[in-house]
């Protein structure tokens, strides 16, 4: 695919990833994928060379770059056939609010071991009754002022203590913590304002329950409990202020960006893989199927669709990197949007071209038929994308 929009830099590490990904490959990620294991070897291999805090800053072992290099990452490891989507949540979402937000002892006891593979985050967001409405979460925090911490033994400012229930939560059970979205009671007003908390995942009261997923993926999915959780003081993320919501919106746009190009790099190793097998398979005179228009031209129209999702992708990626938080907001639900689509579009188009042998674990296609419609319902339904465009972008009404 076409990188005239990246600098020499970017074409260096994305050639680098690539050739990383190939070393393990499709039948890597779908053969741990069916034992229930995790692909702990490229998270291990892509956190040593640097590839996994890309984006986090120098100063914390990271490689100082943002979510343009960090997006790449993803989609290489994608288009090889071996995807890591613990990327989107711990150095993407997790990393970024803290080191935007996070206190100096935060970043110092996390950064490190995010930008190197060998600490992992959660996000915990999503909860039963709230579903993609971010306002309707009800998992709340309060302070315990008499309280002693645990963690710590001794008073700083009280503890937190953390009730509510979030689900599917991606790869807690290999999480050593999880950043966890609550509310806080303002004194002032009274009303309920979101803060960030990042809770062990051996903290008393914390509990999960594996949700049997009819996808095949080495990230389980998980409901969680907290039930009267009590955290020191410095587990909230930042200070106590009115920065709630632009901490979670801080993670949610590169959430966004990196759910782009995880659906990019899985619609082109479906259409590379379609490509291949229109060029070398005949059953028409001596020519191979690609020489059909009907073959041809719809693999041509995914390759588009993907390369314009990317160019947006990559917008959004810039727009954050340079701080517009507003601009990137919308032009990462617009990517992340185009993305889904298009990867749907490109898996389908692909198990076609290979017809019967499309659905055969031998070509790895099969599997990106559900992995390419969950696309569409996470981390954000489309529906709501559209919602977000309509009013924020053309200034129509809320239907809600």
């Amino acid at each position: 695919m076409s990188t005239v929009l990246e600098t020499e830099e970017h074409k260096a590490l994305r050639a680098a990833v690539a050739a990383l990904g190939k070393r393990f490959g499709r039948d890597y990620s779908t053969g741990l994928a069916r034992k229930g294991e995790h692909p702990r070897e490229l998270w291990e291999e892509a956190g040593k060379l640097g590839y996994l805090g890309v984006n986090l800053p120098e100063e914390y072992g990271g490689g100082g770059g943002g979510m343009a290099e960090l997006s790449i990452v993803l989609e290489e490891l994608g288009a090889a056939g071996s995807p890591l989507l613990m990327m989107v949540v711990s150095p993407a979402i997790c990393g970024t609010v803290i080191a935007r937000f996070g206190t100096e002892a935060q970043k110092q006891a996390w950064l490190p071991g995010l930008s190197d593979g060998s600490l992992t985050m959660s996000f915990g967001i999503t909860e039963p009754d709230a579903g993609s409405n971010s306002h309707r979460i009800t998992t709340t925090a309060r302070r315990d002022r008499g309280g002693t911490s645990r963690s710590s033994g001794a008073e700083s400012g009280g503890e937190w203590v953390l009730s509510g229930r979030k689900v599917f939560i991606s790869g807690v059970d290999i999480s050593d913590a999880t950043l966890i979205v609550g509310r806080t009671e303002d004194a002032k007003s009274g009303s309920l304002k979101p803060c960030l908390f990042i809770v062990p995942r051996d903290a008393p009261g914390f509990s999960r329950t594996r949700i049997d997923m009819e996808l095949q993926a080495a990230e389980k999915q998980f409901e969680l409990v907290l039930d009267d959780v009590r955290l020191p003081a410095g587990a909230l993320v930042g200070e106590e202020a009115d920065t709630g919501l632009l901490q979670l919106f801080a993670g949610l746009n590169p959430e966004r960006i990196m759910g782009a190009a995880f659906s990019i790099g899985m619609g082109r190793y479906a259409v590379e893989r379609a490509v291949e097998y229109a060029k070398t398979r005949t059953v028409w005179k001596g020519a191979p199927i690609g020489a059909h228009q009907a073959i041809a031209h719809p693999l041509a129209q995914a390759h588009i669709e993907l390369e314009l999702s990317r160019l947006m992708m990559q917008k959004a990626a810039k727009l954050y990197d340079d701080g517009d938080d507003t601009g990137a907001g919308e032009a990462a639900n617009m990517a992340k949007y185009a993305a889904a689509e298009a990867c749907v579009r490109a898996v389908d188009q692909a198990v076609h071209t290979l017809g019967g042998n499309g659905l055969t674990r031998a070509y790895g296609l099969a599997s990106l038929i559900t992995a390419a419609r969950v696309s569409r319902v996470a981390p954000v339904s489309r529906e709501m994308i559209l919602n977000y465009v309509s009013h924020q972008t053309l200034g129509l009404p809320k239907s809600y």
